[in-house]
């Protein structure tokens, strides 16, 4: 059986017209501004849920919210947990 030949490829070049990439800074260090809130608002969000389960029915305002002390304080969590996104 005969031998296919063997194509040659040119090697790619990329048009002239394309912009040199530019050097990012590295960022610094998230400042206490960011960490302080971030941790505070993981800390009281399970604060609030431990309360709920420890001391609930006993606090009025607790007890007249119900279920919703669950969504408030993973809600407390989640905005903390969504700060951690931009920690440095």
């Amino acid at each position: 059986m005969p031998k296919s030949k063997v194509r040659k490829k040119t090697a790619y070049t990329p048009p002239a017209d394309r912009r040199t990439p530019v050097k990012v800074r590295a960022a610094g260090p998230t400042g206490l501004a960011w960490k302080i809130p971030m941790f505070g608002l993981m800390l009281v969000g399970l604060i609030w849920l431990l309360v709920n389960y420890i001391a609930g029915d006993k606090i009025s305002w607790m007890a007249d919210l119900g279920n919703w002390n669950f969504a408030g304080g993973f809600a407390l969590m989640i905005a903390g947990l969504l700060m951690t996104m931009r920690w440095r």
